[in-house]
């Protein structure tokens, strides 16, 4: 009798470890991606629509967009076990779509994950001439702004007190203080979103809602008639733009 309690309690050990193996060895890998879609508010962003006076800021501004795009880095999945890189970074220009879609290149481990990106570059990544690809489509910063790069460049045409056609240049870069131009002194206005902790066990698409209205409203209701061009200078201009950032994007449906 105690050598088929023995026999059984063997089989049983040998069955559990074979199902732990194959739980860990022959997992199902699965994809993801992420899809920024853009709007102003409820309205979708179309870029059939640039230069178009359609969209109205908080502050009562009609407005028209020329050009938008923005950088994000970092992009990533973390669970302290296996971390995952969508991209390094990626510029994002609307221009060429209402929505654009980034996705993991490799296969993920079904599981929790946090979804974490930086709008724009962080000091440490924010280094002068390296990326030859932003190089080639004029996204960098001028060196008596201390180098880098922009993290935004958003263009467009407001209508003045006076009904009249006028521009903005809503550029987001790191923000520089140039009281004393031989002796700039800087602050890092990127800012890390965080889009919560995701569970994933089938091939997923995670949408991420872009409100751009947000740049003009939350925290600070902003003024085209009083900030509207020279904001790249302007010290106090790029803190606020960092903190409107902080409300533009948002986690929307994971299909």
């Amino acid at each position: 009798m105690r050598k088929v309690f023995l026999l059984l309690i063997a089989v049983l050990t040998l069955n559990s470890c074979k199902n732990e193996i194959e739980c860990c060895v022959n997992f199902q890998p699965i994809t993801v991606s992420l899809k920024f879609i853009h709007s102003w508010d409820a309205t979708p962003i179309l870029p059939s629509e640039f230069n178009q006076f359609k969209l109205v800021t908080e502050n009562g501004e009609t407005i028209s967009i020329e050009r938008l795009r923005y950088l994000l880095s970092n992009i990533r999945l973390i669970n302290g076990v296996e971390n995952y890189t969508f991209s390094n970074y990626t510029l994002i220009d609307v221009s060429d779509g209402n929505e654009f879609t980034l996705n993991l290149p490799e296969s993920l481990v079904a599981g929790s994950y946090q979804l974490k990106f930086t709008f724009g570059f962080s000091d440490e990544d924010n280094q002068d001439g390296i990326y030859q690809d932003l190089n080639s489509v004029n996204f960098n910063v001028p060196g008596m702004l201390g180098g880098g790069y922009h993290y935004m460049q958003f263009d467009g045409k407001y209508k003045d007190p006076n009904n009249t056609d006028a521009n903005f240049n809503y550029h987001a870069i790191r923000a520089v203080d140039r009281t004393d131009p031989n002796n700039l002194v800087f602050q890092d206005t990127s800012f890390e979103v965080d889009l919560g902790t995701l569970s994933f066990i089938n091939d997923s698409e995670i949408i991420i809602k872009v409100n751009i209205a947000e740049w003009f409203k939350n925290p600070n209701t902003w003024n085209l008639n009083e900030l509207n061009t020279m904001l790249m200078p302007n010290f106090e201009a790029q803190k606020q733009i960092s903190e409107n950032g902080e409300t533009v994007f948002t986690l929307g449906d994971i299909n």
